[in-house]
């Protein structure tokens, strides 16, 4: 049993519910404005939604929150090698140009309940939404255009997340970026086929 599970309940990020509580502060600055000031543009033009867990013996604090949004991969955007690798544990005969996604837009954990566990609770949380009986689409992987630096990357990295190029080289030449462009954010995702029940044959290919 976990924090979030235990002391915390789950909620969506309205402006109500914003104004009314603590400022939300996850240490790092574009993070927390665009939770503060960006999110709720992002709801009211169907872009993404937000949501949170608030402390149960303070619901004034926010301790997490994410906005997702559908994405997908298009492989056929993808050098072949990276290709085969996203291919790999699909059937040849259901294999497509693009496979559907969500994407983790945003996702901060409050300074104040760091140490906790939460970050990979959360992660657990989300990806656990998307193989539920009850989902009402098709989402085959979770993909997160993370930030480009070392707690970010470690943080995706330590919960199976896979970079979607092999180098920072390999993404700039195949997203037709200038050779000198340096990359802010790095493209990564996780196959939510090594969680499902479904399939009896089902190994761990995240190695």
């Amino acid at each position: 049993m976990g924090f979030l599970e235990t002391k915390c309940t789950f909620s969506v990020l309205t402006k109500d519910l914003l104004e009314s509580c603590n400022s939300f502060d996850c240490g790092h600055v574009d993070l927390n404005d665009f939770f503060t000031n960006d999110s709720q543009d992002y709801s009211s033009q169907l872009l993404g939604k937000s949501y949170c867990f608030l402390l149960d013996e303070n619901p004034k604090d926010i301790v997490c929150a994410f906005t997702i949004s559908n994405d997908s991969i298009k492989t056929n955007s993808l050098p072949n090698s990276r290709k085969k690798k996203v291919n790999k544990d699909i059937p040849r005969i259901k294999q497509f140009r693009s496979y559907p996604a969500v994407l983790i837009g945003r996702l901060g954990v409050n300074i104040k309940f760091k140490k906790n566990g939460i970050g990979k609770e959360l992660m657990d949380f989300i990806k656990s939404w998307f193989i539920d009986p009850e989902n009402k689409t098709g989402c085959r992987f979770v993909v997160v255009d993370s930030y480009n630096e070392e707690i970010p990357l470690t943080y995706y990295q330590r919960n199976d997340f896979q970079f979607l190029f092999s180098s920072e080289e390999q993404e700039i030449k195949y997203m037709d970026l200038p050779v000198e462009f340096e990359l802010k954010t790095r493209l990564m995702y996780f196959d939510l086929i090594v969680l499902s029940s479904s399939d009896p044959n089902l190994k761990n290919t995240q190695d």
